[in-house]
């Protein structure tokens, strides 16, 4: 059977900068290919691209990630009926009737309880769920569990439906994720640098009587690379848990706009460290997802007048025809997109267009393919 699964591939310098950090403070990192790499960890910027859908889908098409679900519940109930006496007691009976467990938050006192993990609802789940604790508030009988369950299992918001939910409470509720992400890595090998910093107590500096010393000094731990980022989407399941062909289209779009300009914000102030790619290749397949990461097994090296975003690049270019060659599979159609160097290192990837064009590109091959599975 022929799946709809499209590829993204990205290559990004980014300067100094801590997208990442771990429990040191530490930007991340991984070995790969025998050698130290920076890594952005695919949690992190899965959260920069859901946060960067506000920007790109309704509002009703995005959904929310929270233990603090009765008091979102209970919010809502307030807004559709002022009148309901207790609206936690209502959100709780109906999160009771789904089946999800809620307990009273550790070293918190006069708040309402929250689920043991966060939950993923979309907007439209959150207000249905609230309808049906308002009716069931009014008439005094308990919510009913099959329709509050067939109530989480529809109308999933982009996000939702992209990134998957688990509920350990009741698997039944669970949704497959359409999306994956790769954690990022350099395309070469990376050091971590350390920036001391002082900073001066301006008060204290116009006291002449006093030392000029500094008010407070410390360090903050940085690196800078290209890194090669890959995510893909499963087309076929994204509209499964959508259901429906146009807002899966959108859905794609979406992502791969938001996935592409997106950045971690660890450290932004520190560093200003905004960039957008230097490559981008956008591949629309029928087989299976492809990561082109092996091209950067061997650490790229720089050469005489030569930066690693030029030879990434040509290394990504190089490895996807040797992996096509080897294994007879062609993507149905590809995108390239390239700044400077990039762009004619890219050259035989795919069609040579603006980033905007290769979505919409991606866009009319999914809804082609969408249409001709209904038929």
């Amino acid at each position: 059977m022929s799946r709809t699964i499209v590829d993204i591939h990205i290559l990004q310098t980014v300067p100094p900068s801590n997208l990442n950090r771990d429990d040191t403070g530490s930007p991340k990192s991984a070995t790969y290919g025998g050698v130290r790499r920076a890594r952005v960890s695919s949690q992190a910027w899965k959260r920069a691209t859901r946060f960067a859908f506000r920007d790109r889908v309704k509002p009703e098409e995005f959904g929310v990630r929270t233990k603090r679900v009765v008091e979102l519940l209970s919010g809502r109930v307030s807004e559709i009926d002022p009148d309901i006496a207790d609206p936690d007691a209502a959100a709780l009976a109906v999160l009771g009737a789904a089946g999800i467990k809620v307990k009273e938050p550790r070293g918190k006192k006069d708040v309402p309880p929250e689920s043991g993990y966060l939950l993923f609802l979309s907007a439209q789940q959150v207000d249905a769920l609230a309808r049906v604790a308002v009716d069931a508030a009014r008439s005094g009988e308990a919510p009913d569990k099959k329709e509050v369950q067939a109530l989480i299992k529809g109308k999933n918001s982009i996000d939702l439906a992209l990134f998957g939910r688990m509920v350990a409470d009741v698997t039944d509720l669970n949704v497959d994720a359409a999306c994956q992400v790769a954690h990022a890595l350099s395309t070469h090998a990376v050091d971590t640098e350390y920036d001391y910093f002082t900073a001066v107590d301006d008060h204290k500096a116009d006291d002449a009587e006093e030392d000029a010393g500094a008010g407070m000094i410390g360090t903050v731990e940085f690196n800078s690379a290209t890194l090669y980022r890959y995510a893909t989407v499963d087309v076929d399941l994204l509209a499964q848990n959508i259901g429906d062909a146009a807002a899966t289209q959108r859905a794609v779009g979406a992502f791969l706009d938001a996935f592409a300009k997106s950045m971690p914000t660890g450290k932004q102030n520190t560093f200003a460290n905004r960039t957008l790619p230097d490559a981008v290749v956008l591949s629309v397949r029928d087989d299976q997802p492809v990561s082109y990461v092996g091209a950067f097994e061997e650490p790229v090296m720089t050469g005489a007048g030569d930066g690693r975003v030029a030879e990434s690049a040509r290394r990504l270019a190089r490895y996807a025809g040797d992996v096509h060659d080897a294994f007879g599979t062609e993507p149905v159609r590809s995108w390239a997109v390239g700044v400077g160097v990039a762009k004619e290192a890219l050259a035989g990837m795919g069609e040579a267009v603006s980033f905007g064009d290769a979505v919409a590109g991606v866009g009319a091959v999914v809804a082609e393919r969408l249409a001709t599975e209904a038929r």
